[in-house]
């Protein structure tokens, strides 16, 4: 995403945005990388870094100094950050959602703080347990968004992200989606989870005017591109079992087209 942030958001304000997306991005890959007891191990050294950087103010690595500048510079409180880790060393050993609950629960704890750690820094209109409850509803649909786009790569790594409950209400086992049949169980699963998406996008629209207008036009291109990323996963249905999702880059172009016409 630097690229339509690089067109569309406020120039002053991109080294902040970076510094905590930087940070944000080598957290998730130290998490990602390795064994679960290598993760696990690496993750809590990592987690011990940076709450020590945060209480003294000060660290030798250079993302997590410009993320303490950047927090003492434009405010941002590092509960977000706190949350993010908590819920990031729970995810060192993730074995699926059992349930809807699961998934919400995972969404609050990492997906959403870590969102937060980024958009926390975005001039806005109302207060800020309103903002960050909308951008709740964001997180909710970028995962639903990313879950489904990544089926097929994470389903061949061996993790399921969809609720289990949701196979079993539709008569699918995470074989036939590992081998990528196309059933009609797996067509209604798809559709249904997609259909899930574009609710909570629907929700999260309401976003766009709570942020500064400056910010309107980035904010708005990444509600359009899961939109778009969404449309492609119904388009597609069961193949989704077999190849990633991926972008269209002329929709995205002028979808870029028209946030830049906008600002």
């Amino acid at each position: 995403m630097w690229a339509p942030a690089r067109l569309l958001a406020p120039a002053e304000d991109l080294p902040f945005g970076l510094a905590c997306a930087a940070l944000h991005v080598l957290s998730d890959d130290i998490c990602d990388t390795g064994s679960a007891p290598e993760r696990r191990r690496r993750f809590e050294a990592w987690c011990g870094e940076l709450r020590s950087a945060v209480e003294t103010g000060s660290s030798r690595h250079p993302v997590v100094r410009a993320y303490l500048h950047t927090s003492g510079v434009r405010g941002l409180s590092h509960r977000w950050l706190h949350s993010y880790l908590d819920g990031a060393l729970a995810d060192v050993d993730f074995a699926g959602f059992a349930d809807e609950a699961a998934y919400q629960r995972y969404v609050e704890t990492l997906t959403w703080p870590g969102m937060m750690l980024t958009v926390g820094l975005t001039p806005r209109l109302v207060s800020e347990d309103v903002f960050a409850s909308s951008w709740r509803w964001v997180a909710d649909t970028v995962q639903r968004t990313d879950i489904l786009m990544d089926l097929s790569r994470d389903m061949r790594e061996g993790r399921l992200y969809l609720p289990v409950s949701d196979l079993e209400h539709f008569g699918v086992r995470p074989s036939d989606l590992a081998a990528g049949r196309d059933t009609p169980g797996v067509r209604s699963l798809i559709a249904a989870s997609a259909q899930r998406g574009l609710t909570s996008l629907g929700s999260a629209r309401r976003v766009v005017d709570e942020v500064a207008p400056s910010y309107r036009p980035v904010t708005r291109f990444v509600l359009d591109l899961c939109q778009h990323r969404l449309q492609m996963v119904l388009a597609a249905g069961a193949a989704v079992t077999r190849r990633p999702v991926r972008d269209e880059p002329l929709t995205c172009l002028r979808l870029l087209a028209r946030a830049r016409r906008a600002r």
